[in-house]
């Protein structure tokens, strides 16, 4: 006990003055940081309470201080705006899987108030922290929060696939190579091997990585074989092509770094690409060798296997004196201060959103807000930045098809000089013959303005909660189901024999519905109109009738006797596309709802309506939890425009930028139809896409990607 008290007076002599020494400090420090930050508040003595807890721990071994949170600090924390959306993201870690935001590392506790003189050497110098893909150069050309899904080129939900690819959950898959079409030329490969066609020569390499093709030909000769090779000069690896002209440089003037990938990947063998863009003077080569003396120039996207897939062309003499080399990524994995590509690339040479293939997967092109100036590289719609020469070349690079329109300020030259080599033209060709097989989205215009036969009633255009009644055949892929003879459903005509509408539409018993295909109104026949059976009704396996989950269904028609057809040819019937990807479509783009709704009042409606709706973006910020993935909200926040009970099941039909209309929505629920900030909600149809092609088959619903 003696020792003990001793103990404790020596404690309390030593807080005393210790007590002094730091209020002394304190009010140094404090006068300092209210000048700089710091609001007036209380004067603290932030040192009494820690000589305590030293001297209360000597005593008992086993006790903790509890980490006190510092209000200034939490006060003066940075924190991130969402860039889509202008919230204010906080500083946690976001634990939902599904959310966009961005994931912010979890607060570290703060510590005791003693250091909390500290916070302003905290806040002006923190602690170091490993760099993330983005640098502050890029952040005004990439969208964070959509690098999260970590797309590349060969995700279908941003790109479409190669001929030799179908998309299949987001991804394109290679394909079997009988799937591919046959054409009127041999593909001729590497080991004079011959295909029927340049198709299936990929689909076959495709499934093994390593390159096949070698050229387009009838005959396939073995000195006619296009072969790439990298020959050492010195300290460096030089490019050449051999070619029925003979061996070649590749031309350093337009060498780029999607060429330079592409002979990293083959002939040297490193999956993650170039290093750099690099080319050397033909002068300084090795002068024991003997060089070629002409150089021809390769267009490549970058998702080549080799040169030999890309275009060659323009071969000439070396007058601008320098040739390509090739310089491969070989840095491990790790800390990356610039772009971090989704392959495990850091690019700390080159940029994203420059149209080029940097990463050597395409995803530095993939999650653009816009394009790099300097580049004229073109910016579609669903943020993929592509190179200048892709737009208006004949082949669909954006999902909206805008790359392809005529833009009359700015020309594009394609043309390139003595084209020696040409695989785009036969890939277009692949595609052009594919996407024919289908034909959707587009109706029937010499009846889609057609007035009815006998009657001037349509030229009053009565309002519907914001719509005007539809022209007799206007909406051709409209129709209405008859459910024990009432119609209370509408859904949207898919082509062949297959309808969609929403699954709370209809019941497994198909004896009890009817479609009727080319309804104007409802108790009337028009010389078009057709009713036809139900064969089958697919309800979605997990849909629920309490939330609206997943609220979509088939309806299967009734074959014609003797036929594999359910309905005759009919001119004011057209089929509507089915999207494949939940990015072909963003929020503000401008879409038509159309069925037989209720107006405002709630009565019932005989008459064809139609009217624009916009999307709308952050649903959950109107419906809370109600709102669930595979949904999608239109309308007018306003309440000018909405669909209504009755329209269940109706299509919300969206148009591309060529003109081809896709159902991105079925009517499926809402809250006080036609009010402000209660819009409608829809089954976003391309989320179910795959569900939809596994029930019909790839050739009734896929246009593209098959």
């Amino acid at each position: 006990m003696r020792v003990l008290g001793v103990f404790i007076f020596t404690c309390l002599l030593f807080q005393t003055d210790t007590l002094k020494e730091l209020s002394e400090l304190n009010a140094h420090q404090q006068q300092n940081t209210q000048q700089l930050l710091l609001p007036s508040k209380p004067e603290q003595n932030p040192g009494a309470d820690s000589v305590q807890k030293i001297c209360f721990f000597s005593l008992v071994e086993n006790s903790h201080s509890k980490d006190i949170p510092d209000p200034i600090l939490e006060k003066h924390t940075d924190k991130k705006t969402d860039k889509q959306t202008g919230a204010i993201l906080d500083g946690e870690t976001n634990s939902d899987p599904d959310s966009d935001s961005d994931p912010q590392p979890t607060k570290e506790p703060s510590k005791p108030e003693l250091e909390s003189h500290n916070v302003l050497l905290a806040t002006s110098k923190p602690k170091p922290t490993k760099r993330t893909s983005e640098s502050s150069d890029d952040d005004s050309l990439v969208i964070t929060q959509c690098r999260h899904q970590n797309y590349t080129r060969l995700s279908c939900a941003k790109v479409f696939c190669p001929p030799w690819r179908r998309c299949i959950a987001g991804q394109c898959v290679c394909k079997m190579p009988y799937k591919c079409p046959r054409q009127d030329y041999h593909a001729c490969t590497l080991d004079r091997s011959e295909y029927y066609s340049m198709c299936q020569a990929k689909a076959i390499s495709c499934r093994s990585n390593k390159p096949v093709f070698s050229h387009i030909s009838t005959t396939c000769r073995a000195e006619e074989k296009v072969e790439v090779t990298v020959q050492d000069s010195g300290s460096h690896k030089v490019v050449m092509i051999n070619t029925r002209l003979g061996k070649m440089f590749v031309c350093g003037s337009d060498w780029n770094m999607a060429a330079a990938n592409v002979v990293c990947r083959n002939p040297l063998n490193v999956d993650r690409g170039a290093a750099a863009v690099s080319k050397t003077k033909y002068r300084i080569l090795n002068k024991d060798t003997e060089w070629p003396t002409k150089c021809m120039s390769v267009r490549c996207t970058g998702s080549e296997l080799s040169l030999a897939e890309c275009t060659i062309y323009n071969p000439q003499p070396i007058t601008e004196n320098t040739v390509a080399t090739a310089k491969c990524y070989n840095e491990p994995k790790g800390e990356c201060k610039k772009f971090l590509c989704v392959n495990g690339k850091c690019l700390n040479k080159g940029k994203p959103c420059d149209g080029v293939d940097d990463c050597g997967d395409n995803s530095d092109e993939m999650c653009c807000q816009r394009c790099d100036k300097e580049s004229e590289a073109f910016h579609c719609k669903s943020d993929v930045c592509i190179p200048r020469h892709a737009v208006r070349d004949g082949i669909r690079d954006c999902l909206g098809g805008e790359d392809e329109l005529d833009e009359k300020d700015k020309p594009v030259e394609n043309n390139l000089q003595d084209l020696f080599s040409d695989p785009m033209s036969e890939i277009r060709r692949i595609r052009s013959s594919a996407e024919s097989q289908l034909e959707c989205g587009i109706p029937n215009m010499e009846y889609e303005y057609k007035q009815e036969d006998d009657a001037t009633s349509h030229l009053r255009r009565k309002r519907l909660v914001g719509g005007e009644e539809a022209l007799p055949t206007q909406i051709q892929w409209q129709v209405a189901i008859q459910d024990e003879g009432s119609i209370h459903c509408g859904g949207a005509y898919l082509g062949g024999c297959w309808v969609l509408t929403a699954a709370h539409c209809v019941r497994p018993k198909p004896k009890s519905y009817r479609i009727k295909i080319s309804l104007w109104k409802k108790h009337r026949k028009q010389s078009t109109t057709d009713s036809i059976p139900v064969k089958n009704i697919i309800i979605h396996h997990e849909y629920d009738a309490q939330t609206y989950a997943n609220d979509i269904a088939l309806v299967q028609l009734e074959e014609l006797n003797l036929s594999d057809k359910c309905m005759q040819d009919n001119p004011a019937v057209r089929a509507v596309c089915v999207p494949w990807s939940t990015q072909q479509f963003q929020p503000n783009d401008t879409c038509t709802i159309s069925g037989w709704g209720r107006n405002r009042e709630g009565m019932s409606q005989a008459t064809l309506k139609w009217a624009n709706v916009t999307i709308i973006g952050d649903c959950k910020n109107y419906y809370k939890d109600r709102f669930l993935p595979g949904m999608e909200c239109a309308g007018d926040l306003e309440g000018k425009v909405d669909s209504c009970q009755g329209d269940s099941g109706g299509p919300l039909v969206c148009k591309d930028a060529s003109g081809v209309s896709y159902v991105w929505g079925i009517v499926s629920w809402g809250d006080k139809c036609g009010q402000a900030n209660y819009p409608g909600v829809y089954t976003k149809v391309a989320h179910y896409f795959d569900w939809i092609r596994f029930h019909t088959g790839w050739a009734a619903v896929t246009k593209y990607n098959q």
